[in-house]
């Protein structure tokens, strides 16, 4: 007869495990002896080993009790079972592993490509980075949010860069992020701003809530951008 220690040295795990097994109903847990011990017989190391064997091969403990009593063929289609359940993780694990991959991509992981051209586009005209940013955070809610947008708002945008005037105007919007809002600069961006704006042709916007969202963390980005929105959203005098 053996003790716990010793039947766990036989089987090769810890006593701490042996005593799991019992919790779980696997392993059968002999009474007490006269001098208060558990004494176990040959069978325990027997039925422990299976246990294990099947436990270090993946198989989950709440189907070991089932595997344990299966007959021949009930036991082969219950490990072909666990080896399609096994397949599923693996892959699971191996689509994690590329998402995990693609976040050294930084943006193109929440972007589609013709957005991240757009942000690379920015910094080749000699963006900043903070504005770069701002860019892509209003990209990532429109499209989120409203994606159907997404192709009119590329190809205003691309064609936007194309402007000369705008593309100073950007650029300028870029410098006045650290202005002071009382910098007397910033009422003559914002009528230049809106004298181009004008000019434009009107394109498909997203929902309202979508633009508001858009609007509130680009204007929060700078007390300097604050004042430049409440001048642009001023009714013009005369």
């Amino acid at each position: 007869m053996l003790t716990i220690g010793q039947l766990a040295a036989q089987a090769g795990v810890t006593v701490r495990a042996v005593r799991h097994y019992h919790q779980r109903g696997l392993l059968a847990e002999p009474e007490r002896d006269a001098s208060g011990y558990r004494r176990y017989a040959a069978q325990a190391v027997v039925d422990l080993i299976r246990i294990k064997t099947l436990a270090d091969a993946g198989v989950p403990l709440a189907r070991i009790d089932e595997l344990l009593h299966a007959l021949p063929e009930a036991f082969a289609d219950a490990i072909a079972d666990i080896d399609r359940t096994l397949t599923r993780k693996i892959h699971d694990l191996a689509d994690q592993r590329r998402r995990i991959a693609e976040l050294t991509a930084g943006e193109r992981l929440f972007l589609p490509v013709e957005v991240t051209e757009i942000l690379d586009r920015l910094r080749a005209l000699g963006a900043g980075e903070r504005i770069v940013r701002i860019e892509r955070d209003a990209w990532i809610m429109l499209v989120a949010l409203s994606p159907e947008s997404v192709p009119d708002w590329v190809a205003g945008k691309n064609a936007a860069f194309e402007d000369p005037e705008f593309l100073h105007l950007y650029l300028a919007c870029d410098q006045a992020l650290d202005w002071d809002p009382d910098d007397p600069r910033l009422p003559e961006l914002a009528t230049a701003m809106r004298t181009w704006k004008a000019r434009q042709p009107d394109h498909r916007q997203p929902a309202q809530g979508t633009l508001s969202l858009m609007d509130t963390h680009v204007v929060g980005s700078s007390p300097a951008w604050q004042r430049l929105w409440e001048l642009l959203s001023a009714r013009p005098v005369g």
